[in-house]
């Protein structure tokens, strides 16, 4: 690790603790999808990485759902995070001067989009979202692009009849507090079907090449044969990693580099922080992500609460 580290220093050209000063921590956001310590586990080489580069103490913080990190970022309790579009949307409603979009994953094919993945148990004889009247429909977070506000926007128009209100078409609508506690609910039968992301490319039985199918393939927690997919949404934009607007300059400057140069210096953190196989990460800007901020400033949503952050 010592010598990666090393490397990805030289190829950023940082100079030990200057790159921090004005801090005197770095913390880091970690969206819910996983379990806590798997979250942790997944990010602790991108936490050494900052360490070394910044010269002072980087924490990992996990909150148990979407809005902690949200309200981290808003709060300025957190320094930076990799959001999904929405939850980027939901941040920068709240406070546009909050953070800054700085770096998006890349995918094999040069592209930056996922899908939400529709899925139910194989042996279910759910195929579509015919099958799905009168059953319990599981989804992760309010907060989640993929694990709700897309799904809530595109489910409904598959055909008429179609509401997300539980007993409207489906018996029940369900939060499961995660992309991974969704996997599992489908895998043990305790809901009918979940969806979750992944980026559509590679194959099934692998769980894609990236995204929370792919991270629970990795973990050992689901056989893809056991499951099949029932919907597939339209493209939509990955969210940026982002950084809080009032960091000094310098240190903005030294993480976007350090993640940025990542998927030379060190592949297999790539993977581990991009949740699969990617091309690592590249620039991106605000603007990328207006759409998104508009839709969601039209669509009721989750109110988020209100006070300082909750994990931080």
């Amino acid at each position: 690790m010592k010598t990666i580290i090393a490397a990805a220093l030289a190829t950023t050209a940082l100079v030990g603790t200057a790159s921090a000063e004005g801090i005197t921590e770095f913390r880091i956001g970690l969206l819910g999808g996983e379990n806590a310590q798997d979250r942790l586990n997944s990010n602790e080489c991108l936490r050494a990485y900052a360490e070394e580069a910044l010269g002072v103490e980087t924490k990992l913080f996990a909150p148990a759902d979407y809005a902690g990190v949200i309200q981290g970022l808003v709060g300025g309790t957190l320094d930076m995070a990799w959001l999904g579009a929405s939850s980027y949307a939901a941040t920068y409603l709240q406070n546009p001067d909050a953070v800054e979009p700085v770096l998006v994953k890349i995918n094999l094919d040069g592209s930056y989009g996922y899908h939400s993945i529709g899925f139910a148990r194989a042996d279910s004889g759910i195929t579509n979202l015919d099958d799905m009247e009168g059953k319990v429909f599981g989804f992760g977070d309010p907060n989640s692009t993929s694990g709700y506000l897309i799904p809530s926007i595109e489910i409904p128009q598959y055909k008429d009849g179609i509401t997300m209100e539980s007993g409207d078409y489906f018996g029940e609508v369900k939060f499961t507090g995660g992309h991974e506690q969704t996997i599992v609910a489908v895998s043990n039968g305790d809901i009918d079907a979940g969806v979750t992301w992944a980026d559509g490319q590679g194959d099934w039985v692998d769980g894609y090449n990236s995204g929370a199918l792919r991270k629970a393939v990795d973990a050992g927690l689901v056989d893809m044969n056991d499951l099949v997919q029932i919907w597939k949404s339209k493209p939509i934009p990955e969210g940026p990693i982002v950084l809080r607007k009032d960091l000094p300059e310098d240190v903005k400057a030294t993480m976007t580099a350090l993640v940025d140069n990542m998927f030379d210096t060190d592949k297999d953190c790539t993977y581990s922080i991009s949740a699969g196989v990617s091309l690592g990460f590249d620039p991106i800007t605000h603007e990328a992500y207006v759409s998104v901020i508009d839709l969601s400033a039209r669509l009721p949503g989750p109110q988020l609460p209100e006070g300082p952050a909750i994990y931080c």
